[in-house]
């Protein structure tokens, strides 16, 4: 079951270069991304920045696995 980032997952061309964040905030998928491959925890993130949830962290990883699948389509 894929989580639902549609309305979590938000572009604004002034915000970050236009890269995907959360919510709104300047908080970028990418940056959890990066987080957890460095071995942060969801729990850990969440205690370092409280303006997260484990919800924003399941949709950055569902809008990553997302567009992997999309990149993956558009080069076969």
């Amino acid at each position: 079951m894929t989580a639902d980032y549609h309305g979590i997952i938000t572009q604004e061309p002034g915000k970050r270069g236009g890269r995907p964040c959360i919510r709104g905030m300047r908080i970028a998928v990418a940056d959890i991304l990066g987080w957890l491959a460095a071995g942060m925890t969801p729990a850990e993130i969440v205690t370092d920045y409280p303006e997260l949830t484990e919800t924003d962290i399941r949709a950055a990883l569902a809008y990553a696995a997302d567009r992997e699948r999309r990149i993956m389509t558009a080069t076969a």
